[in-house]
């Protein structure tokens, strides 16, 4: 998800042109029927069926932690695995990762359209482009909007019905069209969007994130300096405006950089790396503002075979360890913040009129 904040920022931008934001001060966990001020939270686990490690991180996360969904990538090669699990455990709220991109050197995946019907889409490996930029360049929306459609066919044939769908690598949002196409296919089938259009208080966080890591290598960053709010941040209304007119519930926020947590050492054990990931989730609840938020983990109950897929095992076995940490669920329960699930938030949008 971190590869989401520069093509996000352009998108909306883009988007936000000529358009001005209704401030009505009610948050969109209000609209949906929760009390005034409350923080109602999604922690959502990306990536399930990407490998079997995934699978496990996702069912152990879900199960036994606090996270309360998940979304699944269907063209990957654990994903029917994944989805009949979900479809045999109906209460799992479980939506489509919607994958564009096979960003791994060796394991890799082709779209679900096939190759010979995906031009744009597929490299000279006959797989998805590792890179966003490298779909941009290179597929028409029609051909997104085809394979968009494929993965969800898959999905229904396996006879799974997504809570939600949202994007893997961001690749949806790094594209007006794109994004146009996933809000289409979302109405159409009333499958609910993953969009934060509210305070994004937290999101702002993770647009600065980059901006923050380069001023520490340059050695320029001084804790406690304040930087400005990107101005797109100001300016996603309209789009969750839509969305939220079309039927379909929207977030007021969204948290994606957990991925990048990690505490500073060496020789740093599992055990501390989940229990700092914790405590850092622990700061985001009490820094996040009223509403509905999202906040991404890449759950994955890591095996040897794992280090073949990617060099990001630990913060993923981390961020599974997080989930699983009691201290964070007493901290959940004692702070009165709500989880819930996109398949509630649908439940509640039904209501409103």
């Amino acid at each position: 998800m971190k590869r989401l904040i520069v093509p996000f920022v352009i998108t909306m931008l883009s988007l936000a042109m000529n358009q001005t934001i209704a401030q009505t001060g009610e948050t969109y966990a209000e609209k949906l029927g929760w009390p005034k001020g409350s923080k109602v939270v999604i922690f959502h686990v990306d990536d399930a069926g990407m490998s079997y490690s995934s699978n496990q991180g996702a069912k152990r996360s879900i199960e036994n932690g606090i996270a309360t969904s998940c979304s699944i990538m269907m063209p990957c090669p654990w994903a029917a695995s994944f989805t009949k699990f979900a479809v045999a455990n109906p209460k799992m709220d479980a939506g489509l990762h919607l994958t564009l991109t096979s960003e791994w050197q060796d394991y890799r995946w082709p779209p679900l359209g096939g190759i010979a019907h995906s031009h744009g889409l597929v490299d000279e490996e006959g797989c998805m482009w590792h890179e966003v930029e490298q779909v941009i360049k290179n597929a028409s929306p029609d051909v997104v909007e085809q394979e968009i459609r494929a993965q969800l066919d898959r999905a229904l044939k396996l006879g799974l019905k997504p809570t939600h769908m949202d994007s893997h690598m961001g690749t949806l949002f790094a594209h007006i069209p794109y994004l146009e196409r996933y809000i289409k296919v979302g109405v159409e089938y009333g499958i609910p969007v993953m969009f934060p259009g509210g305070n994004n208080k937290l999101l702002i966080e993770s647009l600065n994130n980059p901006v923050i890591k380069k001023l520490k290598s340059e050695g320029k960053w001084k804790e406690g300096m304040k930087l400005p709010d990107p101005e797109i941040t100001k300016q996603t209304g309209p789009v969750g405006q839509k969305i939220w007119a079309a039927g379909l519930p929207v977030l007021d926020d969204l948290h994606t950089i957990s991925g990048d947590w990690k505490p500073e050492g060496t020789d740093i054990s599992p055990a501390q790396w989940g229990k700092y990931k914790a405590q850092k989730f622990k700061e985001t609840l009490t820094k996040m503002q009223p509403g509905v938020a999202m906040m991404i983990v890449h759950s994955s109950d890591i095996t040897d075979e794992f280090k073949h897929i990617s060099a990001s095992g630990g913060s993923r076995y981390a961020d599974m360890l997080s989930m699983l940490d009691p201290d964070l669920k007493a901290f959940v329960k004692s702070e009165g913040i709500i989880l819930t699930t996109w398949k509630e938030m649908m439940e509640r949008r039904k209501k409103v009129k």
